[in-house]
This record gives C-alpha cells, sequence and structure tokens, in this order.
C-alpha cells in the first residue's frame, strides 16, 4: 500500500447548507438586491396619467399656461432690475417649459396606453357577445324552419274548410242533395237512407 498523506476531511458545520445550485430539487436562488426599488401602483399611477392628460387637454389648461407664461414675461420685463429673476433671454422659463413638456409626453403615451387596453378588452367582449347572438339567431332560424317543415304536415282548420267545399261541389256536381232536415227525420225514425241520385 502506498501510503499517501490525506487531507482530512472538515466536518460540515450545522450552520453551513448547500448552495442553491447544488440542488437540482429547487429553484434556484437569486441573490436579493441591496437597494430596494421603489414600488409603484401601476393603476394609481395610469389614473393619474390619464386624469393628467384629460386636464391637458382642455381649454381651461391652456388659459392658465398662458396666464402663467403671461405674467412671467411681465414680471420679469417691467418690474424692477433687482426683481427681476429670469432676464430678456428668459432661459429659466424655456427650460420650465421643456421640463414640463418632457414628463407631459410620457405620461400621454402612458394614458393613450390605458385606453388602448381597454379599447382591446371591448372590442373582446363585443366579439364574443356578436359571436353569441349569431349562434342564437341561427339556433332560431333552425328552429322556425322546423317548425315551419311541421305545419306542413298538419291538417289546419282552412285546409279542412276547402277540402270540405270542394267535396260538397262534387257531390253537387254529382246529383247528390243533402239537407238538414231528411238528415234529423233519418235519426228520428231510426233509418239509414243512402245517398243516391235523386228522380228527376
Amino acid at each position: 500500500m502506498d501510503d499517501q498523506p490525506t487531507s482530512p476531511r472538515r466536518p460540515r458545520r450545522r450552520s453551513e447548507r448547500p448552495r442553491p445550485a447544488e440542488r437540482l430539487d429547487q429553484p434556484l436562488v437569486r441573490d436579493r438586491q441591496r437597494l430596494r426599488r421603489p414600488r409603484m401602483d401601476p393603476d394609481a399611477f395610469g389614473k393619474f396619467a390619464e386624469g393628467f392628460a384629460r386636464f391637458m387637454g382642455t381649454a381651461r389648461f391652456l388659459a392658465y399656461m398662458s396666464l402663467f407664461v403671461l405674467l412671467w414675461l411681465l414680471w420679469n420685463t417691467l418690474a424692477p432690475a433687482g426683481a427681476r429673476f429670469d432676464p430678456y433671454a428668459f432661459i429659466f422659463l424655456t427650460l420650465m417649459l421643456s421640463l414640463q413638456a418632457s414628463y407631459a409626453a410620457p405620461l400621454i403615451l402612458l394614458a393613450q396606453n390605458r385606453q388602448a387596453d381597454r379599447d382591446k378588452v371591448t372590442i373582446e367582449q363585443d366579439r364574443t357577445r356578436d359571436e353569441r347572438a349569431l349562434a342564437e339567431t341561427e339556433f332560431l332560424t333552425r328552429e322556425v324552419a322546423s317548425l315551419r317543415i311541421a305545419m306542413r304536415d298538419m291538417a289546419t282548420r282552412d285546409f279542412v274548410r276547402s277540402e270540405l267545399r270542394n267535396l260538397l261541389e262534387d257531390m253537387t256536381e254529382r246529383g247528390i242533395h243533402l239537407t238538414a232536415e231528411s238528415e234529423q227525420d233519418d235519426d228520428a225514425r231510426g233509418t239509414t237512407r243512402e245517398p243516391g241520385p235523386e228522380a228527376p
């Protein structure tokens, strides 16, 4: 036997657990992020975006914005030199308007996306409703057709009357006359008279 030095096995402590990669029967656990991301309710933010987009599309917003810009220009033009905070080039005003536009565009796009999602849901509901109405209409059409076919095989009152009228006309043409009085007399006597051609 070769006497090779073997490294002694270090006993595993209880606190040491196998790494997730070593266990194939469990999903891979990712390391938690050290920095917590801010969580926002997408529905609440979407409602805010829609409300803001609706407000920006009104005449009131245009009037307020025009009044704000007009006051800004008047103050920085007519006010004393020490009270002016934005001189003639109005760079700060331009920065404010650019900042407003940079925030307004994504909010408007978000509102449009939510509206598009609602339109898709509405179109899908309308399509389902139309398919159901079409199926019901086809079923009712088949039922009406089957009722019409069944009614053709049944003897209606008008059909019976027309057949009796044709039979009386045939009897009259052959010279057979039946009256209600002769039938009552035959019933009273208890005799039956065979119909035959009357003597001229």
